[in-house]
Order: C-alpha cells, then structure tokens, then sequence
C-alpha cells in the first residue's frame, strides 16, 4: 500500500529538522529586513499588480529548499496601501489559509504587525504581516505541531530596518518548484507502480514506510528523488525504481505546466 500527497511534512525534512542544523542570517539588497533560516534560500524576483489599484509593484518570494519557510517582501509605492489592507489582499488570493480568529498583533524593531495561524491541530501554518517604510511583508512557517520549535526560531529571528545584516541572497535562475498550496491546479497521478519486496527482506519480515520526497516535474517526469526515510534489504531501492515510472499530468499555475513537490510514502507489510 502506497500514498502521494503535495508537499505534506514529514519526519526528518523540513523545519522538524531546523534546530539541529546550522541556521544562517539571510537578507535581500535594499529589501529592509533579515531572518535566520536552516539552508540558503531561493529567491524569485517579479512584478505584480495590486488588486485595489492596478499598481504595479516589485515581489520577492524567497523559500527554503524543503519550502517551509517562506518570505514575501513586496514594494509599497505611492499612495502606500495599510497593513490591514495589505492582510485583506492576501486572505483573498493567498495560496496560505489561517484562522481569523487566532489574530494577534506583534513589533518587531519598532514596526507593527499581525500574526495568524492555522486552525488545523496536527498541522500548522503561522503567518506573520509586517510592514517597514517602503515594504510590506509576509512570513510564513508550516509544518507539525511538533515542529513549534523551529518555528519560533524562525519567526523571533526577524529583523527590519534599512541596515539589516545576513549573507545577501542571489536572484534565482534555475527552474522554479512550486509546493502544492502555490499551483493552480496539482499535479494528477495516472499511474503508479508499485514495488515488490526482495527476497531478503521478505526473509526478515522486514515492515515499515519508505517516504521521499521528489518533484514532478514539468516535463512529465519525477526527478530530484531525495529519501526521507528508507528500509534495508533493497527496499528503498526499489522504491526509488518504482517512482521513477510514475506517470502523471504536470500541475499548473496561469495556464502553464510547472514543476511541484511532492511526497511519496510506501508502505511495506510482510
């Protein structure tokens, strides 16, 4: 027995991990803000208009590799929008829901703004708004209860003002790879094979679940196969044969096939 779900958390990837790895400062030129983060982050630089107005006004979208960290720092020109209506642009069109319920309001150096959360109780997604002099911003951190943590390093590292320090992230050239929460439409199995035990392992009465993590990508392949979690006696390996002839219709986002996480999990019952 098998399962495939978009970018879902699991043991060992992730901000579950983020407390045990070496955390680095990051920040973007001239973007007034700075955050620690556990890996250097991708960064993907755009234009997009603002709902209220039509003005248009420079994104950044960074995100950890794993995607569960994420930043949005977007321009505020002139006649400037409010936090409040800034909010209210993204609970509309935001790919990340929260609890309107949960809202409290947090300072950081001096800048108001709000915080939300998700109401799921096995899975949390915790949203920060900030707002300095010429940005508006949006932190977020997803992952499991028990990963609170990691959060809370993540979310007390944030500093904003016009000097902040941390290594200077890059412009993003390589492909883009979105998580299921970013795509318009996901990526949809066709088929999926399944692997057989080997003998060895069978032997062993080896049980358990395989988990990895891959992209699907745009071309109708499944790529950069990483293991979350593996079993012995050939298992894994077989594993990793088996997603390599899954078959499926690439996600979309705006009418155009794009690269998604994903995650598969195979269970092994002798």
């Amino acid at each position: 027995m098998s399962s495939v779900m978009g970018q879902t958390p699991g043991p060992g990837i992730g901000i579950g991990v983020g407390i045990g790895e070496s955390w680095n400062r990051y920040t973007v030129k001239d973007a007034e803000f700075s955050v620690d983060l556990p890996g250097s982050p991708a960064m993907l630089t755009t234009k997009v208009a603002r709902e209220s107005d039509g003005k248009v006004r420079l994104k950044r979208l960074l995100k950890t590799t794993s995607t569960y960290y994420i930043i949005e720092a977007v321009e505020n020109p002139e006649p400037k929008q409010s936090l409040n209506q800034f909010v209210d642009e993204l609970r509309l069109i935001g790919a990340y829901k929260y609890d309107q319920a949960t809202s409290r309001s947090v300072t950081i150096d001096g800048f108001d703004g709000v915080e939300y959360s998700s109401a799921n109780k096995d899975f949390s997604c915790t949203v920060q708004f900030l707002a300095t002099e010429k940005y508006l911003y949006r932190f977020i951190a997803i992952g499991s209860v028990e990963q609170q943590g990691a959060r809370m390093k993540f979310f007390s590292s944030i500093k904003l003002g016009k000097e902040p320090d941390g290594i200077e992230v890059s412009e993003h050239t390589g492909e883009w790879i979105y998580t299921g929460r970013e795509v318009d439409v996901k990526a949809r199995l066709l088929s999926k094979p399944e692997p057989n035990y080997t003998e060895d392992a069978r032997k062993n009465r080896i049980a358990g679940t395989v988990v990895l993590k891959v992209v699907f990508a745009k071309s109708g392949q499944v790529e950069n196969i990483r293991v979350v979690s593996g079993l012995p006696y050939g298992l894994t390996e077989r594993v990793i044969i088996a997603a390599k002839k899954i078959r499926f219709t690439p996600a979309t986002k705006d009418g155009n096939p794009v690269s998604m996480w994903m995650q598969l999990e195979y269970e092994f019952i002798p």
